[in-house]
């Protein structure tokens, strides 16, 4: 079962980096650096977040149902306040856009979507062919 959630935070996470990279190699070009900036951080923040989900994960199974439940609140509590970090920081600077920065937050959300669109469209296209 790790191998298989490793898997998955690799997938999602490359993707997400890659294409937070990219873009922000893009605007940063375009001389829009706060925007560029700040979905770089959002989505490395993002990446954090998720493979503390996947890292989290072992420590709740087979556990005490009041024991998982410790454990699952400290993990929330504990990735909330670390997202609140990229918040924080553009919020105070200039060197980062806000909007940007939460789009970056919910980079790895967006690429799971993604995917999930072009494997139903995909499925979809190939029944149709048929």
């Amino acid at each position: 079962m790790i191998e298989s959630v490793r898997e998955t935070q690799k997938k999602y996470c490359s993707r997400a980096i890659v294409t937070a990279i990219v873009v922000g190699f893009f605007l940063i070009a375009g001389d829009y650096r706060p925007i560029g900036k700040g979905l770089v951080l959002g989505t490395i923040f993002s990446i954090v977040n998720f493979v503390l989900i996947g890292e989290t994960l072992p420590w709740r199974l087979g556990k005490v149902k009041s024991k998982t439940l410790a454990i699952a609140l400290g993990s929330i509590i504990f990735r909330y306040a670390l997202l609140v970090v990229p918040l924080i920081l553009a919020a105070k600077l200039e060197q980062l856009n806000f909007a940007t920065t939460v789009c970056g937050i919910f980079m790895v959300q967006i690429m799971i979507i993604v995917d999930h669109f072009r494997a139903a469209i995909t499925s979809t296209f190939r029944t149709s062919i048929k």
